[in-house]
């Protein structure tokens, strides 16, 4: 069987895409091992011309996903940032974008906001001022408008993703598909033939893909989810996770402090003054708790 080094563009239960020279080919992995994630690089045994098994993941430079309880699930790997779409209407959770910016920082993933659908200008000043909480702790948001202003959504995202791997996520309604769209004009033929190339038919909006803009260059669109669980960090990971707490570690008194209810602890004297936002520390706290509670 002959081998060869493909990228995975799509994943759907334990059926994988991988595109190599031009092809699109169906793979699937040895046994039951299904911890391939889109943007891997893996090492396959072709079967035929169209279809290949999956030896093995080569080394990721990152990796993005997320877990609860009981399970984890993947995102992407060897993204180089995360674009969290936002947008005036429907409303967008702020939980859900602060778990995806720890998360960012975990994997060592620069982070942008991405506020969409400017064009509602009745809702917009209300979502600025909820995103800049966002800006304070350093975090990009660029404002666009894909249906309205298309133009100009390109001219401000392009510079963003050239020499990029970017992952997009967000809640459903925030404009994902429409920004695809703009970014990756034949995406909706590419979303085709993939789903083709799965088998999934009728599923072709629930799994992740990945779109090749040029040599350099892909975007990774996820399908919308409501929860970031992210039971995978331990403390240290978390405490490193949050940019506002790194002038403070190493400062407490003591060398195991949780950052919790300590005496002379800097980060909770932070939140106490108001450079650290209780909001933010009780993220901190949730997440912690969370990371106990691991069953698998």
């Amino acid at each position: 069987m002959a081998e060869a080094v493909g990228l995975i563009i799509a994943a759907h239960g334990r059926h994988y895409v991988a595109h190599y020279e031009s092809k699109f080919i169906q793979c699937v992995t040895r046994g039951k091992k299904s911890d391939v994630a889109v943007g891997d690089h893996v090492d396959i045994s072709f079967t035929s011309p169209d279809q290949a098994v999956i030896n093995a993941i080569l080394p990721r430079k990152t990796f993005l996903y997320r877990s609860d309880q009981y399970k984890s699930k993947l995102l992407a790997a060897n993204v180089t940032q995360l674009f969290i779409v936002v947008a005036t209407e429907p409303g967008f959770t702020d939980d859900l974008v602060s778990r995806a910016l720890v998360a960012a920082e975990s994997a060592g993933v620069k982070a942008y906001l991405i506020l969409n659908k400017i064009d509602i200008s009745a809702a917009l000043p209300a979502t600025r001022q909820r995103l800049s909480a966002y800006t304070q702790l350093g975090y990009p948001v660029h404002e666009v408008s894909a249906q309205v202003n298309p133009a100009a959504t390109l001219e401000i995202l392009r510079p963003l993703l050239a020499g990029q791997s970017t992952i997009l996520i967000g809640q459903s309604g925030m404009g994902k598909s429409s920004l695809i769209n703009l970014l990756v004009p034949d995406a909706q033929i590419a979303v085709r033939e993939i789903s083709s190339a799965l088998d999934t038919g009728k599923h072709t909006t629930t799994f992740t893909r990945l779109y090749t803009i040029d040599d350099e260059t892909s975007v990774i669109d996820s399908p919308g989810f409501q929860e970031f669980g992210l039971y995978q960090l331990s403390e240290g990971m978390l405490e490193r996770a949050f940019p506002e707490f790194a002038a403070h570690l190493g400062q407490c008194r003591f060398y195991n402090c949780h950052h919790l209810n300590e005496p002379d602890c800097p980060i909770l004297q932070a939140v106490k003054d108001g450079s650290i936002s209780s909001a933010r520390h009780g993220l901190y706290r949730q997440l912690l708790h969370e990371a106990s509670q691991k069953l698998y």
